[in-house]
């Protein structure tokens, strides 16, 4: 938990900072050509996805989620590290970003990458901390086998 409550704060941090210090669709070098910083929100969900009505499928959606995960760590709370803070890193990113959609009806985002003129979609903490927790889940799942060592025994 304390690591998902860490990304959260992060992600509600630089949202804010980024909300204060910059007008909507501003974008800031931090390395030209490769990475800014550029103000955006959205209503939908990841890639710009989105549809009428959209905003309130994605927040229940989400908050329901969210319930899930909460379970999977609870019922996970003595299995591999690695499972754990997977779940962790998506909780907290999950959070972060219905914390927006709830009190904001959409969501901030600003990590702006790119190859010269192509952009890849820009995105915040939040998202970039759900895609780490499902790539840590996924290669931990599909490439290594439960060891002992990774368990702690309830007894």
């Amino acid at each position: 938990m304390a690591v998902s409550a860490v990304i959260i704060g992060l992600d509600q941090v630089t949202k804010t900072l980024i909300k204060n210090y910059l007008n909507l669709f501003d974008s800031v070098p931090v390395v030209e050509n490769f990475f800014h910083f550029t103000f955006i929100t959205n209503s939908g969900m990841a890639f710009g996805l989105n549809f009428p009505g959209g905003i309130y499928f994605f927040t229940i959606a989400s908050f329901i989620l969210t319930c899930v995960l909460f379970w999977l760590l609870w019922k996970e709370r003595y299995s591999s590290i690695y499972i754990r803070l997977s779940l962790a890193f998506i909780i907290g990113g999950a959070i972060g970003n219905l914390i927006d959609r709830i009190l904001y009806r959409e969501v901030v985002d600003f990590l702006d990458f790119m190859i010269g003129d192509h952009h890849w979609y820009i995105f915040n903490l939040a998202d970039a901390s759900v895609s780490i927790g499902m790539a840590i889940l996924v290669i931990r799942t599909m490439f290594f086998t439960p060891k002992q060592s990774d368990t702690i025994l309830s007894h």
